[in-house]
């Protein structure tokens, strides 16, 4: 613990430096405005990027949060009058932020911390790039399992187990990891997301034992609370919880995990778009990605970022990056709708 503080102590030092390089009196003036993830994202970036960025490039940076869905839906509300200048989006529904057309390309002038990047992360265009490393599986609370008999999860199936009945905390498809859950029920069942009937097949089962269908991508308070004992859920978020001294662990499940990449772009027409780029390029610094792999155990996305052997193990590397599934976020998007009314009638009303 003592060893990650000292990390993310040195890290965001090191950011103070890095972020934009010197402040200069023709900083441009105003508020950048950052829209991205909420709970423990939004406590990293707070701590950890915002107040040394906001120094060195003399701006106040506002952030809003939001899931990647409400972000994106603020977006097109804004399109002929953007508000927001970064949108930090996962990567699935980057891809409809960039069909829509509310996404600017990056300035390889000012992002020059691009070519550093791994290719998982590298996106189409580079409209956007991901910033940070993350995988979908099984979070449970540890103490409750071995308490009461239960077999730590290996695979998605263990969560229809009916001694977890209303201990389930069930992601709405609505986001992330309910769509998650849905993809790799569907690999179980030998269909994928050009075959998903499978996949509604075995979210049918698991769900059954939900107490809820949550559509924040944060549940923590479930697990803090004692309302669930399980969940499908994001390897950072369950590592932040237990920094915090709860009982939860992460499995990647035997069928395969997911791969989850946050991204940053810049929005087209953004009121600050100059700042915004900088912005970019300054979470590609590799000070920022050891400050965001401290605060939130976020992946690093840029060769040769060195962290400590703890939170190397703790963080999704680029090692294991490798053994994640691609998907086909094309398929993914163009059924979305669609699966989502399903989902609604067969999953959450059943």
């Amino acid at each position: 613990m003592k060893a990650r503080s000292l990390t993310a102590a040195l890290a965001a030092a090191a950011l103070a430096v890095a972020a934009c390089g010197a402040p200069t009196p023709s900083a441009a003036p105003g508020t950048l405005v950052v829209a991205g993830y909420g709970g423990s994202y939004e406590e990293a970036f707070k701590q950890s990027v915002i107040p040394a960025f906001e120094k060195s490039c003399s701006c106040r940076v506002s952030y809003i949060a939001g899931s990647s869905t409400d972000t994106t839906a603020k977006l097109k509300a804004q399109k002929e009058s953007p508000q927001i200048d970064v949108a930090l989006i996962d990567d699935g529904v980057q891809n409809q932020a960039v069909e829509a057309g509310l996404l600017a390309p990056l300035d390889p002038k000012v992002v020059t911390n691009l070519p550093q990047v791994i290719d998982l992360a590298r996106l189409p265009g580079d409209v956007g790039v991901g910033f940070s490393l993350n995988a979908t599986g099984i979070a449970y609370n540890s103490d409750y399992y071995a308490q009461n008999g239960l077999p730590a999860p290996k695979r998605l199936a263990d969560l229809a187990d009916p001694r977890l009945r209303g201990k389930l905390v069930m992601p709405s498809i609505t986001q992330t990891y309910g769509l998650g859950a849905l993809l790799i029920a569907a690999k179980v069942g030998g269909g994928s997301e050009h075959k998903i009937d499978p996949g509604f097949a075995g979210v049918k089962k698991i769900a059954a034992n939900a107490v809820t269908f949550d559509t924040t991508a944060d549940v923590s308070n479930f697990f803090l609370q004692g309302q669930a004992v399980a969940s499908i859920w994001g390897n950072s978020r369950v590592q932040t919880l237990a920094k915090k001294g709860f009982p939860v662990e992460f499995v990647y499940p035997e069928e395969g995990a997911l791969p989850l990449i946050a991204t940053v772009n810049v929005v087209k027409g953004a009121p600050h778009a100059d700042l915004a780029q900088k912005f970019v390029n300054t979470l590609l610094e590799p000070s920022a990605q050891q400050a965001l792999a401290a605060s939130a155990f976020n992946g690093p996305v840029v060769k040769g970022v060195e962290l400590d052997p703890e939170l190397a193990a703790a963080v999704v590397g680029q090692d294991r990056a490798a053994e994640l599934r691609k998907l086909d976020w094309a398929v993914i998007n163009k059924n979305r709708p669609a699966w989502t009314d399903r989902w609604n009638k067969e999953i959450e009303t059943s």
